[in-house]
């Protein structure tokens, strides 16, 4: 059930909420928002909230700096982490040009671009389900992040070993009381990290619960005294952190990744989005794996995906299918991780399943062996390659692949791989503390 101004104006008076947060996420997945407070409700419902887009990096120039908030009005929710007294609610809006016309930098509105794609082409809702792992650390005396966890707990365990899980819960009793349908919650396999999974939503509903997720894992965190990092790979020799992306396509209420008669129950329109995903998974990673850090997760075991494959169970290939079949039918993507800006990273996706649809490509043969136990001749003779080793690797491969780059416009691509590239060239010229042990002595 949708929110009306009028709806929303009065329950900012009826709850007694003293201040709402207009948040909006810029190109890099960096939660933004600007504080009003309540006398000023009527002028955020009605698009009047102005902001200084200079000020956000990949937004605007200097000289032409304002842009408008325009409120998702179905994302009103008050916080409820915060005290009782003096409340404090949320819309997620979109960045819109004084003139009216949308911001061609709004990330929301890049994956907006590619759902009205997936319509024409008869498909009316693109539902994910994302699962977000991350780490729980001590903070030292002076509130500041370490990597030390006083858990010791392992997959699927429960307290007392893990020193986290009280903190997880509220989290998810929280996000319950946001509009979440929490599916999983659990401990993950390295001591100190979790997984929160919710049920499946359509994508710009999804790629927003993702962005409150992370805040409600921060915040929380926090005021309990540890620090919630959703860095890919925070501690050497144990698994890093991914976003594994759980994605199926509907029209008219039914899932058309199903086909009881089909090879493994999936239908041809499943099996060319599989086969998109395969070709444009170079193109994509540097927005689903953004960070240099993403790619020492990717390759270093622990179950994260290397190889560009796919199969019905196999956790060593990129694409997996679940067993689950009918309405619950879906490709699941595992080399995203829980960095990325959502909404960039999902619209890439679905326009590479769309494009395999649009040109009815065939996935190659499924894999049914460990892709980490072949070795590199066994693995060409399967036509299996590598995705990108680096950051700098991906951003390369981004620039070759003219639908990604098509899918991001020409204001976010430049202005994503300059910041990204700036990040890259930052990492190589500084010197790593693997680098002083290795040298420091020996030269």
């Amino acid at each position: 059930m949708g929110h009306t101004k009028e709806d929303i104006i009065r329950l900012v008076e009826d709850e007694e909420i003293e201040f709402i947060r207009m948040q909006f996420v810029d190109i890099f997945g960096q939660l933004k928002n600007v504080a009003i407070t309540a006398s000023q409700i009527e002028k955020a419902v009605n698009n009047q909230i102005m902001f200084d887009g200079s000020s956000i990096e990949g937004f605007t120039r200097i000289n032409e700096s304002d842009q408008c908030l325009y409120p998702d009005l179905n994302s009103f929710t008050i916080f409820p982490w915060r005290p009782s007294q003096g409340k404090v609610a949320r819309l997620i809006c979109d960045v819109y040009n004084p003139d009216g016309t949308p911001f061609v930098g709004d990330p929301r509105g890049v994956l907006r671009r590619v759902l009205r794609r997936a319509e024409d082409m008869g498909f009316d809702t693109f539902n994910i389900g994302p699962e977000l792992e991350f780490f729980l650390f001590e903070t030292d005396e002076m509130g500041r992040a370490t990597t030390i966890t006083r858990d010791e707990a392992g997959y699927f365990d429960l307290g007392p070993l893990d020193h986290g899980e009280s903190t997880r819960r509220e989290v998810c009793m929280n996000l319950e009381e946001m509009g979440f349908e929490i599916e999983a919650s659990h401990h993950e396999c390295a001591i100190g990290q979790h997984e929160i999974d919710f049920k499946y939503v359509d994508a710009m509903d999804g790629a927003d619960k993702i962005m409150t997720l992370k805040l409600a894992v921060k915040t929380l965190a926090q005021k309990n005294g540890l620090h919630a990092t959703f860095m890919p790979k925070p501690v050497y020799g144990v698994a890093g952190s991914g976003m594994h992306l759980n994605m199926s396509l509907f029209k008219d209420g039914r899932n058309v990744f199903y086909d009881e008669g089909g090879q493994r129950q999936l239908s041809k329109t499943a099996r060319s989005f599989i086969a998109g995903l395969l070709r444009h998974a170079d193109g994509f990673t540097a927005l689903t794996n953004p960070l240099v850090n993403s790619y020492k997760r990717l390759g270093a075991g622990y179950e994260a995906p290397r190889y560009k494959a796919w199969s019905s169970g196999n956790r060593s290939t990129l694409i997996r299918i679940p067993s689950v079949r009918g309405q619950s039918t879906r490709v699941e993507l595992r080399s995203p991780d829980p960095s990325c800006n959502p909404y960039l990273a999902v619209a890439a996706c679905l326009a590479a399943g769309l494009d395999g649809i649009a040109q009815g490509l065939e996935p190659p043969e499924e894999i049914s062996g460990d892709v980490y136990a072949m070795d590199d001749a066994a693995r060409a003779a399967q036509n299996i390659g590598a995705l990108p080793e680096t950051l700098k690797d991906a951003l390369d491969a981004m620039e070759q692949d003219r639908l990604i780059m098509d899918v991001l416009g020409e204001h976010v691509a430049r202005h994503y791989i300059q910041g990204k590239r700036k990040e890259w060239n930052e990492y190589q010229t500084r010197v790593s503390s693997w680098e002083l042990e290795k040298y420091l002595v020996t030269c």
